[in-house]
């Protein structure tokens, strides 16, 4: 089936500076895919990340046995591979997810480890076999010699010695693939033997550097906490300068608006000095405008005064226009009957004329 994926999570990923060995440096932007990988074909175990935005891998670790994992805060685990020389540390979102990764680490590391133990007994299996198969071989030859090829054998021998000669090219041909797979088991014992003495070097190192690790996981820690106090420390001193600059805001707006108000009172004050400087002025036209006035009630009582008479005139007048009104109707009556009875007059005298 090949490598296939057991486990998969999402998380922030980091590695320690290789510089420092202290500072962590992020190896994505943001939270990618972690996943751990079976490869059923050697048997081993490994834990892949790839960032989609750079399309790279930034975690490729093989686990074995003396890797381990642990927790530095609630959030956040680390484990150091030798093989990469690096520190890795992922910085989950909860503190569930962090849980169930370092769960599957174990269980990784525990199946890694029964991988080696078995690896090693086949190890051990075929050291044996192949020490077996060369205890074996000088017997077969033995046997093969013991059968023997002479052409005596094969020309007096008759029917049991070409079944033995058939018998004893079986044994040769067996004999000579067990020198051959005897050879193969030594090259991969021998190959075993560097693998496992390059395995327990890898083993010390590791040993050191987890050593060495956990110096450096101490000094993170103190460090960490000494961080931690500044930043809340500095987070405090923010709040209260954010206080301030709140206050400092609102007294600078009220400062604006003192100096607008005291402009305000500084125009109405100027204002009211030029007005105090027309004041006299405007006293003496007052005074002024009184006497007029005074005059001008005067004049105002004579004309009421002339205005009565005028109307007692103008009713004396009405009345008497009154009277020659009725007497001019009678006078136009009269002159109506007068021109009527002229008007019968002519009529008559043209009657007169025309008779005559």
């Amino acid at each position: 089936m090949g490598e296939q994926p057991i486990f998969t999570t999402r998380a922030h990923v980091f590695q320690i500076d290789p510089t420092t060995k202290k500072n962590w440096v992020p190896a994505s932007k943001q939270a990618v895919t972690v996943s751990y990988f079976y490869d059923s074909t050697r048997n081993s175990y490994r834990i892949i990340s790839v960032d989609g935005s750079k399309v790279g891998v930034i975690i490729n670790s093989t686990i074995t046995p003396n890797m381990t994992f642990t927790k530095t805060s609630q959030k956040f685990g680390q484990w150091a591979d030798s093989r990469a020389n690096t520190v890795f540390g992922l910085g989950f979102a909860s503190e569930q997810q962090l849980a169930k990764f370092a769960e599957k680490f174990q269980e990784v590391k525990e199946a890694a480890k029964l991988a080696r133990d078995k690896s090693q007994e086949k190890m051990e299996t075929s050291s044996n076999n192949s020490q077996e198969s060369g205890r074996e071989t000088p017997s077969s030859t033995q046997a093969s010699s013991i059968n023997g090829t002479d052409d005596e054998k094969i020309s007096h021998g008759g029917p049991e010695t070409a079944a033995l000669m058939s018998e004893n090219d079986k044994l040769k041909t067996t004999v000579e693939q067990s020198n051959t797979n005897a050879k193969k088991l030594e090259t991969e014992l021998q190959t075993l033997r560097d693998s496992n003495a390059r395995l327990v070097d890898e083993l010390t190192e590791s040993s050191a550097n987890v050593e060495i690790w956990k110096k450096q996981l101490s000094t993170c820690k103190e460090e960490s906490d000494t961080l931690r106090e500044k930043i809340a420390e500095l987070e405090s001193q923010c709040e209260k300068a954010n206080v301030e600059k709140e206050r400092n805001s609102k007294l600078t707006v009220r400062v604006q608006e003192l100096e607008t108000e005291l402009q305000d009172k500084e125009q109405e004050l100027e204002n009211l000095r030029k007005q105090a400087e027309i004041i006299p002025q405007l006293m003496a036209e007052c005074e002024s405008i009184t006497e007029k006035l005074q005059a001008a009630e005067v004049k105002n009582k004579d004309l009421e005064d002339r205005i009565e008479g005028l109307q007692a005139d103008i009713e004396d007048s009405q009345s008497k226009q009154g009277i020659v009104k009725g007497e001019l109707k009678k006078f136009m009556d009269v002159l109506d009957g007068k021109i009527d009875e002229l008007h019968e007059f002519r009529q008559g005298l043209s009657k007169l004329g025309v008779d005559n």
